[in-house]
Order: structure tokens, then sequence, then C-alpha cells
């Protein structure tokens, strides 16, 4: 990790200026520095055809700014990319010459079809198997793509006219005119069968301003934009409810930014449109798009193909735990002992685990009687893509329980309501496992592959502790391992093995 040189990206948007810098170029960076503002380079454009000269200025301002952040934190490459408004607009081409004269770098200016392919390698990215099809609203345009299809090929995306603030001066502030363009420009594509798919990932702020929105609406207990899931149909009516001719306040307002308020109608009709025309069954919130898409499409095969969340929990393991070695082998050993146990994982179970595993001690400087709130935070929190909310819980559960204990009495966390029975069972397991081995190991790597968990020929499931570990045996360890068989259904006995 001390190789690593931050990497920058600013996005010149239709509505925002954005740079974000990340910690190096890698599967699952983190973010070093992350700042945008919102100078609407493409309003008025409907009309004008041409970008505000005082949002032109604005962004030039701020592209100053971005560039000596850049120098400051040593940001090795930045790659500078433009989207809808630069790319049709009469000053276009006199503004790139002055981004590029402030940057001393050359600016990717994006077509419509390179915004829906960097947006589909941003979903490639950020989520584990993504199938379905992927939009994204800007300020000025609207792009879809079937996922898949930005693997193999196989078909090229689309972009409509159809951005927050280009649709709004289109419409002149009128949203049964906004929808009436909005279905003429979707009945265009009728013909896309690749455009249908069960998941829509929705890109874009205005998008995830909706998100943030019905969170609050519905008291959503996890407030994490990224892979927040919504049946199709709910978040439908949610949206029609912001389109009424006298809508009425909504709780919650206030989680958004005043900056977008104004689009959230506009917002609303397109994603409504867009899912009608998808057939979607879900709509799932990405926090990632064509920045994250356009890096992720730089990286080799091999890096593209690691899974970002196991990535980016092992280098928590290394920045927070006592010994990431040590949490390597937790991770495969609760593989055989779920085996043993007789506990079947899905793949993705598996991931969870392993994640889980790492993560399983990145607490223990905090105070002993704050570590499994420590835990539940940075878990709750993080920046993990890859994963689902569901599987956000697994891992604040195995971890929050590792530290609370198992004991009924203690309730769990507020986020276990958006796991299942089977998540929660195999959660629990888990952290009864790591209750028991870490007061073996005293998270000392080497200790773990020494140590056993069999089912004999007579049906019973033994913990086997090597002779030369034997003095490690005691009473604390052997009510952890009734734990763990309460938490089980089955028995468990200590065997000394010589």
């Amino acid at each position: 990790m001390r190789e690593r040189q931050p990497i920058a990206v600013i996005d010149i948007g239709s509505n925002s200026v954005r740079q974000v810098i990340y910690e190096g170029f890698t599967r699952s960076p983190s973010v070093l520095f992350n700042e945008k503002i919102l100078c609407g380079l493409g309003r008025g454009m409907a009309g004008s055809g041409r970008m505000n000269e005082d949002a032109v200025d604005a962004a030039l301002r701020a592209i100053l700014r971005y560039c000596a952040i850049g120098k400051q934190l040593g940001v090795a490459d930045t790659h500078i990319i433009a989207t809808a408004a630069v790319r049709e607009a009469k000053n276009g081409p006199a503004f790139i010459e002055q981004v590029e004269k402030i940057c001393g770098k050359k600016l990717v200016l994006l077509s419509g079809k390179e915004e829906a392919l960097y947006a589909g390698w941003g979903i490639e990215s950020g989520f584990y198997q993504p199938d379905g099809v992927v939009g994204d609203l800007g300020g000025g345009s609207l792009e879809l793509i079937n996922v898949k299809s930005v693997t193999t090929g196989d078909n090229e995306g689309v972009t409509m006219p159809l951005g927050g603030l280009r649709l709004t001066e289109m419409a002149e502030g009128n949203l049964e005119k906004a929808k009436e363009i909005v279905h003429q420009h979707f009945s265009k594509i009728s013909d896309r069968a690749d455009l249908k798919g069960e998941t829509f990932y929705a890109v874009g702020g205005t998008w995830r301003s909706l998100a943030k929105l019905h969170m609050a609406h519905i008291d959503y207990p996890l407030f994490v934009l990224h892979d927040y899931t919504v049946d199709a149909k709910i978040f439908i009516e949610f949206c029609e409810t912001l389109i009424e001719p006298d809508p009425q306040p909504m709780a919650g307002m206030d989680t958004v930014s005043k900056n977008r308020r104004n689009l959230l109608p506009i917002g609303a009709i397109v994603l409504i449109e867009a899912l009608k025309f998808t057939g979607a069954k879900r709509v799932s919130i990405s926090s990632l798009g064509v920045r994250e898409g356009y890096l992720h499409a730089l990286l080799d095969k091999n890096e593209q193909q690691k899974d970002p969340l196991i990535e980016a929990s092992r280098e928590l393991a290394i920045l927070r735990a006592r010994s990431p070695h040590h949490a390597e082998e937790l991770a495969i050993w609760t593989k055989g002992a779920f085996a043993t146990i007789g506990i079947e994982e899905t793949a993705n179970e598996a991931r969870y685990r392993i994640a889980s595993c790492y993560l399983a001690d990145i607490a223990w400087r905090a105070h002993s009687d704050y570590q499994a709130k420590q835990s539940l935070g940075i878990i709750s929190n993080a920046g993990f893509i890859g994963i689902s909310h569901r599987g956000r819980a697994y891992l604040a559960i195995s971890n929050y329980c590792r530290y609370s204990g198992l004991s009924t009495k203690i309730p769990l966390p507020e986020i276990a309501t958006l796991a299942d029975e089977r998540t929660i069972h195999r959660a629990r397991v888990l952290a009864a496992l790591f209750r028991l081995l870490y007061l073996y190991t005293a998270s000392i790597e080497g200790i773990i592959p020494q140590l056993k968990l069999q089912r004999g020929e007579d049906g019973i499931l033994r913990f086997i502790l090597p002779e030369n570990l034997s003095d490690l045996a005691g009473e604390r360890p052997d009510k952890r391992m009734e734990q763990l068989a309460r938490e089980i259904g089955q028995p468990i006995e200590l065997k000394i093995e010589e």
C-alpha cells in the first residue's frame, strides 16, 4: 500500500464539476479527496446552444483549484472527462482549450455512447455479478445500456436529451409537458430488446437524491446509498407523489441538497418512464458512475476480476488488525468449520464470511466497552462496494456479536432488520467461532492451523487441541464452546490430541 500513488478524475458534467482523488489505481480504491461545484454548465443551453459564461467562469475557477489540490496531494495522474454540455455547446471547443491550458492535460470528451459505456463499467465495478439495465441521468442527457454488453460488446448504449436541466428547459417547467417529451424519446427506442431487465441500476445525483428522500421517508435503518434496492412498483408510487399537481411536504426533504430539490420531480418523471420501459422489478441505486467506470476500464483484466469487497476488507485488516495473516487463517479455517458443522453457503455468503474474518479484529484498539459499537460503526458506514445491504448486515452482525456476545438478552443492532433468518443464523455462528478462536490465538498467526473441528464416526463434533497447546484450555474457552454448541444446535466435545 505504501507504493500507491494518488490518481484523480475531474468530471465536467452539465450540472456539476467534480474532482475525486483516489488513494491509488486499484480495484477498490479509497477516496482521499472529493469536491464538487454545481455550476450548471448546461443551464440555458436548450435555447442558446451555449454554456452560460458565468457558469464557465465558475467551472474554470473550480478546475484551477482542483489542479492545485492535486499537486498538494502528490497526484500521479489526472484524468479529465467531459460530457453532454461541453460536447454540444457552441463554445465547447474554447472551454476545452482553457481547461487543458489550466491542467496541462488533454481533456477526454465523451460521446453519448461512451457515457453509457463508462456508466456501465461503473456498475460492473461496484456490484457483484450485476445483471440488468444501467441508467445514468445527468444534467444534460440520459444514457441507457445493458450491463452485460459492457464486457461482451454485443450492444451499444443509447443517449437521450433528457437530463434534468435540459428537460426542465425543454418543458418550460411544465411537468405534464416533461412527461410527454420523455415518453416520446422512449418510444423511439421501443425496438431495443437489450434494454429490458429485472434490475435497473440508477446512476446520477438526482436519482441518488430521490433515494435519500425515500430512505428518510420510510425511516430506513442504514443510510448507505450504494446498492439501496427497492421494489420498482413501490419506487414508482413514491416518485408519483413528487409529481402530483399539489404535492404535500414530505418528511426527510432536508436530507436532499437545496440545489437538487428542484430537479426531483423531473428526475422522478424520467425514472418512472425508465422503470416501465425496461420492465424492471427492482431499482438499485449506485454511488459509482462514469468516473469510476472510466478508471475501471483502464485496469488490466486481472485487477478488474478481483473481488472489491474482499480487497477492501483485506486492506482494513492490514491497516487496523493486529495480524492480517491471522485474519487470512481465520477465513480459511471457518470455511472448513462451516462444512463440518453442516452449514451450506452460497457464493455470496462465502464472500460475506471471508470479509467478516478480515474485519474481525479492526476494533481492537478501542476500549473493550466500545469495541462492538466501533466495529459496527466502521462496517455500517465503510465505503464498501460489491455488497448488498443484507450482506453488510451479515458483516455487522458477525462482528458486533464477536464483541457483545450472543446472549438473547443482548439485542441485535438495528441493521439486523435488513437480514433474513438464514443470514442472521450464519452471522451468529461465525461470531461464535470468532469468540472461541480468539481466546486460543490472542490474534497471533500460526495457531489457527493447529486447531481442528472434526465430526467423528459417532457423529459427535469435537474441537481438537494439540497437546503442545493444551495449556490454553480453560473455563473461559469451554464456555465459548458451549455458546457455539447452542448456536449450531449440536453438542461439541473438547479433545486434547497427542
